[in-house]
């Protein structure tokens, strides 16, 4: 697929960007290479962890999502080629936004990852016990001394988002060039009634998580069965009426176009206003290979999903 430019940036990125939350969780080094690999060979490029992924797993301790990624970029010598996204704040032992924590973060990072780089630097949490001014600061030294390109904001609220963005204006501080929020065709009032509007006034992207409603958007999920996922607990809360009834709308508008419901979901979230590039994971390579190739829908199958929806 055609790469697309990140806004505000000079970045060009896959139009899928790979989750790397399950890199070290329920995908082990092994099978997180196999999925790396598949993506590149589709010519992806666009790579989404966090300090903290998966910190939650028994033995784990934090970074494993990003050493994971490290030793397969050292392995294939391809960092030049990847765009890499990781995030501070909500690991235990580096937790919130403070001018000394996110310095100590960035260089735990950068020794997971096995770079002297990040080309995207999230905000992961609004941490407001901190003021914005010294978070944004800290953040503006780490593009100023190279350490990352450009920095961005996950899980704030478009108010926040607008000020942070106010205050890098006012003291000539690099500048959140993304919004990393909760978003897909199950949970939409949030984001569009809050967030949304200030990514398109101020010509940022939208680079939402949870695509996939954690899983239950790529159609796994069936009435009165079971499925075995981690992830299958978080679910719940779309195994009803309207939940289904998206799946099979989702359905019948894959077959049209001979793709997977996961592909067509994405592509609504894609065609929203803001929106630059949706993210999702995959555990397997045939995972992978649902979710990689978004389908582009008509101006009528987008109106049709949103009104569902709505």
């Amino acid at each position: 697929m055609t790469h697309i430019s990140l806004n505000k940036t000079d970045l060009k990125v896959h139009p899928l960007c790979l989750g790397g939350n399950v890199f070290g969780w329920s995908a082990d080094e092994t099978q997180s290479f196999a999925v790396l690999n598949a993506y590149t060979e589709h010519n992806g490029n666009f790579i989404d962890t966090a300090d903290v992924y998966s910190e939650w797993k028994d033995g784990n301790t934090g970074h494993d999502s990003e050493t994971i990624l490290g030793k397969w970029m050292k392995q294939r010598g391809n960092r030049s080629e990847i765009v890499i996204a990781t995030k501070v704040a909500k690991l235990s032992t580096r937790a919130g936004l403070s001018a000394a924590n996110i310095t100590a973060a960035v260089d735990d990072s950068l020794r997971a990852l096995q770079t002297d780089y990040i080309d995207i630097y999230y905000a992961h949490e609004d941490d407001k016990t901190v003021p914005l001014r010294e978070t944004l600061g800290a953040f503006d030294a780490l593009v100023k001394s190279g350490k990352v390109r450009y920095i961005a904001a996950s899980n704030y609220t478009g108010e926040r988002l607008a000020e942070a963005i106010e205050i890098s204006k006012v003291e000539g501080f690099a500048q959140y060039v993304a919004l990393q929020n909760h978003y897909n065709l199950l949970e939409r009032k949030e984001f569009e009634g809050d967030a949304a509007p200030v990514v398109i006034q101020e010509g940022i992207s939208a680079i939402p998580y949870f695509g996939l409603a954690r899983g239950f958007l790529t159609g796994k999920y069936r009435q009165g069965e079971t499925v075995n996922s981690v992830r299958a607990a978080g679910v719940a809360a779309y195994e009803n009426e309207r939940g289904y009834q998206v799946v099979s709308l989702l359905h019948d508008i894959a077959k049209t176009h001979n793709t997977t419901i996961a592909s067509v979901a994405l592509g609504w979230l894609a065609a929203q206003p803001g929106v630059s590039t949706p993210i999702a994971s995959a555990r397997t390579v045939e995972q992978l290979q649902e979710i990689v190739n978004i389908a582009s829908l008509s101006a009528d199958e987008i109106a049709e999903l949103s009104d569902l929806t709505k």
